[in-house]
């Protein structure tokens, strides 16, 4: 019989599956606005999406402290990234080096997280914010590096003020966090250098 309590399963071929979902993430990062689809575990607990579960076992180990909001610190999705993962859960955002966000509405300000320093820009906190729909071609407006000319991304879901919380996030580089926005299987990816308008 099986235990209804058990953790859901991760990836189906760990080392396979992450090291696609590694690429994956490495496209998005590195292209920003670009939409990827993510080879991920086929269920997760609620509320995490698909990529997002893939996000974090690619990501996320022993070594990286994690904080979740609210709507994500459940009992299901605790036991599974401690499981999968082994991650330390924080119980403050500036404490962490990668964030979930499942709320996005409600989610704490960009600046509550850890920007790095000068020295060591990238200990930088991550964040992974699950929205309600990510599609390429139109919606805000992005440039910087890693984009020839300019590239739309519409995401549905981010909070109001986002737009012009991630200017003065980006006006700390070197510094800064940097952002994955997941939506089911897919996701996108914000550095901390892109520009944003919308």
């Amino acid at each position: 019989m099986m235990d209804s309590t058990a953790p859901t399963p991760g990836f189906a071929d760990p080392v396979q599956d992450s090291q696609r979902a590694f690429r994956g993430l490495l496209d998005a990062i590195a292209r920003p606005g670009t939409v990827v689809r993510l080879d991920a575990p086929q269920t997760t607990p609620a509320p995490l999406s698909r990529a997002a579960a893939a996000v974090l076992l690619t990501l996320v180990d022993f070594e990286t402290p994690l904080w979740l909001d609210a709507a994500a610190a459940t009992p299901a999705v605790l036991a599974w990234t401690r499981f999968h993962c082994g991650a330390p859960i924080v119980a403050a955002p500036a404490a962490a080096r990668f964030a979930l966000v499942t709320d996005a509405a409600r989610m704490p300000a960009l600046d509550v997280f850890d920007p790095g320093q000068d020295a060591y820009p990238d200990r930088s906190a991550t964040l992974l914010i699950e929205v309600a729909g990510l599609r390429a071609g139109d919606g805000l407006r992005l440039t910087g590096p890693g984009i020839e000319h300019d590239a739309r991304l519409a995401v549905a879901g981010l909070p109001d003020g986002f737009v012009d919380a991630w200017g003065d996030n980006r006006a700390l580089f070197p510094c800064g966090v940097d952002i994955f926005l997941t939506a089911g299987d897919l996701v996108a990816a914000l550095p901390r250098t892109t520009r944003l308008e919308g």
